[in-house]
C-alpha cells in the first residue's frame, strides 16, 4: 500500500517511503555498481502507527517490537512508541478537540483519562534492545492508546510490531492481533459490516504534526452507501479517531468494503470487528487492487469461511477460485467462479473449504481483468464457542518478511507459491528474555499451501520472531496465526507477511556538472 517516490537534484539521491528512506552516502553506496545500476541500501526511518487495542475494561494487551538484523545498516540509531492523544469523537467521527501540544500525549501507560475529551498515556514500556532481539511490553483496560513509532538507523529496516489483544467476555471477545502498519493515504477494507450484531470501527491514527482530512466511503451489495457523514473526518496531529460504521449507513448491511482515503496528509488505519456472538479480530488493509489476489494461511481447523470481494471498477468481472491445498491447486466443488458486478461487494460462504488441510485461496481472471480487492472472514470452534479472524489479500513476499509475538506453542506458519516452487528461510530470533537464534530452510511446491510448526530458539524464554526470506524460485505469500483457548473458547488471529520493504533500491549516480549550463 505504501508509495516510494525518487527525485534525482544535483546529482544526489534522497529516497523518500512511507515507512522509510535510504541515503546516498549508505555503507556500499559509492562504486559498488556500474554507472546507473541500482543498489539495495536499508532504509534509515520507519514510521509505524499502533490502533488502541480495545473498549473492553477486561482487554489484556501485549506489544512485541522486532527487527531483522540488516546487512548494512546503520551502525546505530534508536526506537520508541509513544502514546497519541486519542480523541473522543462524536457520532460522526470528528472531534472539536486538539492537540495542545503535539507532544504524543504523554503521562501514564494506560491512560489518564484527561478532561477535555482526551486520553493521554505515557510512552509505553517498550523499549527495542537490539536488532535480532525482540522487546514486548503490555497494558490492560480500555483506555490503553493508540500508539505512534519511530525507528531510525540500525532498527528501521524491517521494524515490525505486534499489537495481540486477549478479552475473556463481552462483544469481540477473544484473541484480537494486528500488525502496527506504516501510514499511507489510500486503504481497502473488504469483510466490514454495520449488522446488528456487529460493532465495526475504522481505526485512523495520524502520525504527523499538522491535520489529516480523510473521507470514508461504504460499498455494499447494492454499491456506493450514500452518506455525507464520512466526508472530511479531521484527524488532529499525532491523534487517534475511532469512527463507528454504523454512524456513516442508514441500514445494517452483512457485507461491506471501506474505502478510507486521505485529502491531505496520512494515517494509519485498520478496521476492528466486534461480533456479540462471533468474537473479533482486527480487519488489516487488502493489498492494493489488482487482477488476481491471494488469501493466505486459512487455519486447517477453521469451520467455515467466507469470502468478500469487491472491485471499484464500473465493469463486471468473474474470478476464478483456487484453493493452494498441501497437494497442488484444487478448484471448490460449487465455488468454481465468483461473479463480481462493478462497485458492488459480494460476498460468498465456501464453508469448510479446506477440510482439515492447510489452504490458501488464489483469485484470477482472464486476460481482460479488473482491480480487484478481497477478504475472508474465518470461523474457528463449534456453534456457541466461536472465534473470529480474518485474512486481507495480500501482497508477495518479495525479499523478507517478519511476524513478532511467538511463543513456544499457539503459532503457526503458513506459506503458499501459487506460481512456482520457491524456497525460503525461516529463522527464529533469539527470546526476548533469552535464547539462540535458529534457522531452516522449507520448500514451497508449485500451487501448495505448506503449515509449518515453526522453529523454536534453543533455550527459549519469553516471546521471539519468525524472519521468513525468499531465497529462490517464484513469489511467496504468507501467513502466521496465533491460537488460545480460554474457557473453551478456540482464540484465534491471522496476521499475514507481506514484503517488509527494508531496504530500498537507489540507483547509482554521478556527478555532471553539465545540467548547470544553458545551452
Amino acid at each position: 500500500m505504501n508509495r516510494t517516490t525518487l527525485s534525482l537534484i544535483a546529482g544526489a539521491a534522497a529516497l523518500a517511503a512511507v515507512t522509510g528512506f535510504a541515503a546516498l552516502d549508505a555503507p556500499g553506496a559509492a562504486g559498488a555498481d556500474p554507472a546507473g545500476a541500482a543498489a539495495r541500501l536499508p532504509v534509515e526511518r520507519t514510521t509505524l502507527v499502533c490502533p488502541a487495542p480495545s473498549g473492553s475494561d477486561i482487554a489484556e494487551t501485549s506489544y512485541t517490537s522486532f527487527t531483522p538484523v540488516t546487512q548494512g545498516a546503520a551502525g546505530d540509531g534508536k526506537g520508541q512508541l509513544q502514546a497519541a492523544a486519542e480523541e473522543s469523537g462524536t457520532d460522526d467521527g470528528k472531534s472539536d478537540s486538539k492537540d495542545d501540544d503535539g507532544d504524543g500525549g504523554k503521562s501514564d501507560s494506560k491512560g489518564s483519562g484527561k478532561s477535555g475529551g482526551k486520553k493521554k498515556a505515557a510512552e509505553a514500556a517498550l523499549q527495542p534492545k537490539a536488532p535480532g532481539t525482540p522487546a514486548t511490553g503490555d497494558t490492560d483496560g480500555a483506555d490503553a492508546p493508540a500508539l505512534i513509532g519511530t525507528a531510525e538507523g540500525k532498527f528501521a529496516p524491517g521494524w515490525t510490531v505486534q499489537q495481540t489483544s486477549e478479552v475473556a467476555a463481552g462483544a469481540g471477545r477473544g484473541l484480537l492481533g494486528v500488525n502496527c502498519t506504516a501510514p499511507d493515504t489510500e486503504f481497502w477494507f473488504p469483510g466490514a459490516s454495520t449488522a446488528a450484531s456487529r460493532a465495526d470501527y475504522v481505526h485512523l491514527t495520524n502520525p504527523d504534526d499538522s491535520a489529516a482530512v480523510v473521507d470514508i466511503e461504504l460499498y455494499g451489495k447494492d454499491g456506493a452507501v450514500k452518506s455525507e457523514v464520512g466526508e472530511g473526518i479531521t484527524v488532529a496531529p499525532r491523534s487517534s479517531e475511532p469512527v463507528l460504521l454504523s454512524t456513516l449507513a442508514d441500514a445494517a448491511q452483512d457485507d461491506l468494503t471501506v474505502h478510507v482515503s486521505v485529502r491531505s496528509g496520512r494515517v494509519g488505519a485498520a478496521v476492528q470487528a466486534l461480533d456479540n456472538k462471533l468474537g473479533g479480530d482486527w480487519l488489516a488493509a487488502s493489498a492494493d487492487p489488482a487482477g488476481g489476489v491471494v488469501l493466505p494461511g486459512i487455519p486447517k481447523d477453521a469451520t467455515d469461511v467466507r469470502l468478500i470481494a469487491f472491485t471499484p471498477a464500473d465493469a463486471d468481472t468473474d474470478l476464478k477460485v483456487k484453493l493452494a491445498s498441501p497437494s497442488g491447486l484444487i478448484t471448490p466443488a460449487g465455488h468454481e467462479t465468483v461473479h463480481l458486478k462493478g462497485g458492488t461487494t459480494t460476498a460468498v460462504d465456501l464453508g469448510d473449504v479446506t477440510r482439515g488441510e492447510a489452504g490458501s485461496l488464489v483469485l484470477t481472471q482472464s486476460a481482460q481483468s479488473v482491480p480487484v480487492v478481497a477478504a475472508l472472514q474465518v470461523i474457528r470452534g463449534k456453534s456457541g464457542k466461536q472465534e473470529t479472524a480474518f485474512i486481507p489479500a495480500a501482497g508477495p513476499l518479495a525479499a523478507r518478511a517478519t511476524a513478532a509475538d511467538n511463543s513456544a506453542e499457539g503459532a503457526t506458519l503458513s506459506l503458499t507459491a501459487p506460481t512456482a516452487t520457491a524456497q525460503v528461510k525461516v529463522t527464529a530470533s533469539a527470546g526476548s528474555e533469552g535464547g539462540t537464534a535458529v534457522s531452516k530452510t522449507y520448500t514451497i511446491k508449485a500451487g501448495t499451501t505448506q503449515d509449518i510448526a515453526p522453529p523454536v530458539p534453543a533455550g527459549l524464554k519469553g516471546t521471539y520472531a519468525l524472519t521468513v526470506e525468499r531465497i529462490s524460485g517464484g513469489p511467496v505469500y504468507g501467513a502466521r496465526t496465533l491460537t488460545a483457548t480460554e474457557e473453551g473458547v478456540p482464540g484465534v488471529t491471522v496476521q499475514t507477511l507481506p514484503d517488509d520493504r527494508g531496504t530500498v533500491s537507489v540507483p547509482h549516480t554521478d556527478e555532471d556538472v553539465s545540467v548547470l549550463q544553458k545551452p
